[in-house]
């Protein structure tokens, strides 16, 4: 792993506890949205360690039988590690403000990325540079109810 590699996944790493940090010291009053976007805690099972992995992530669509997950790690050239995990096992839990409850999470079909980009890009438009940003394809997740 190259110097910018590990300062993107510090940063990210830093971003998770920080979020973590002022959803707890506001009692759950901040925190909970970023923009228009809900803010979901995805929970997996890692691939490598079996060790339960938590992430803070934001959902440009979150509805009650849906939720719809980007794996942008802010257009960096790597599929981030929760992403990884979910493809491994598939049953995930979310926390959804204070709720958590099991959901199973697929890759979105080259079709349904196509269809949900729009609504995606409008809930952030930095989807959009992020994906410019890279030669990978960012992968959208989609989280049903299990």
């Amino acid at each position: 792993m190259d110097v910018r590699d590990a300062l993107t996944d510090c940063s990210a790493r830093a971003l998770n506890v920080a979020h973590r940090f002022w959803m707890s010291v506001s009692g759950g009053l901040f925190g909970r949205t970023v923009g228009s976007m809900k803010v979901v805690e995805l929970h997996t099972v890692g691939r490598k360690s079996g060790k339960h992995r938590a992430t803070m992530l934001t959902a440009p669509i979150a509805e009650d039988d849906r939720v719809v997950l980007v794996a942008s790690k802010g257009g960096d050239h790597r599929d981030p590690d929760w992403y990884r995990n979910l493809v491994a096992a598939p049953d995930v839990e979310l926390t959804i403000d204070g709720d958590r409850s099991p959901w199973r999470a697929r890759t979105a079909t080259a079709q349904e990325k196509a269809d949900l980009w729009p609504q995606i890009t409008s809930a952030y438009s930095g989807y959009r540079d992020y994906q410019r940003r890279t030669d990978r394809d960012i992968p959208v997740v989609i989280c049903s109810p299990r």
